[in-house]
């Protein structure tokens, strides 16, 4: 797929969000990004949400266009000795973003980050064989994509899931988000053909911020917001 310009659809959003102002939770900011990507005429064709946190509101977002709903999966790469904080992340089919700043300042390796990768890759394959259960792999020729995801901090796993779409046929990529910080978005412009964000605050600490409600959501939640959609 060829990266095309196109028209960056960003709500800027610079002062700290009241509570009112907040998402009450991922159904509900689904909702508004569905209307959002239908008020801008994309032509979506299908929504790929990245599990388990976006799948609630890839669900919302399909329904509000009428449109399929299917899963991109990748997963973090972990620092050495502290597998939570990720130093990039790959998807199911090796396509890997790093976060150079973060490998460096960890004290990472080539080596660390290979294993890691390897594994990692591993484990978003069989994730989407799991949640995807007898169901096959949607095709993408010739399509709009729409990647929905609760929200985006340094935007590991949404990165690693892009450049992996952006190895497809897919006619077009749309990144849709409700909130992230500024510098992130800006940066997720270079991999997608359009990004639509409801809200970019300077004063971002976390995607939780923007929620009334931001619980976990479990596999088995997750894969029941996909199994509605066959």
């Amino acid at each position: 797929m060829r990266i095309s310009a196109g028209y960056w659809a960003i709500v800027p959003e610079d002062t700290l969000m009241s509570e009112s102002r907040r998402f009450k939770d991922r159904t509900e900011a689904g909702e508004q990004l569905g209307d959002a990507l239908r008020k801008r005429e994309l032509d979506v064709d299908i929504v790929l949400a990245i599990p388990r946190g976006g799948l609630p509101l890839g669900r919302a977002v399909a329904d509000t266009l009428g449109v399929p709903l299917d899963i991109v999966v990748a997963s973090k790469i972990g620092a050495p000795g502290n597998p939570e904080y990720a130093i990039g992340a790959v998807a199911r089919d090796g396509s890997v973003w790093r976060n150079e700043e973060a490998f460096r300042g960890t004290g990472s390796d080539e080596e660390h980050f290979e294993q890691e990768r390897e594994k990692e890759a591993e484990n978003a394959r069989q994730k989407a064989e799991r949640y995807r259960g007898e169901r096959a792999e949607p095709g993408l020729t010739g399509k709009t994509v729409a990647v929905v995801d609760d929200g985006v901090a340094t935007g590991s796993t949404v990165r690693a899931s892009l450049q992996m779409l952006r190895e497809t046929d897919a006619e077009r990529i749309v990144l849709a988000v409700p909130v992230g910080p500024p510098d992130t978005i800006n940066e997720l412009q270079e991999l997608a053909d359009e990004v639509v964000c409801l809200k970019t605050p300077s004063s971002f600490r976390g995607v939780g911020q923007f929620y009334e409600r931001f619980d976990q959501v479990s596999d088995e939640e997750a894969m029941a917001y996909l199994e509605s959609s066959s």
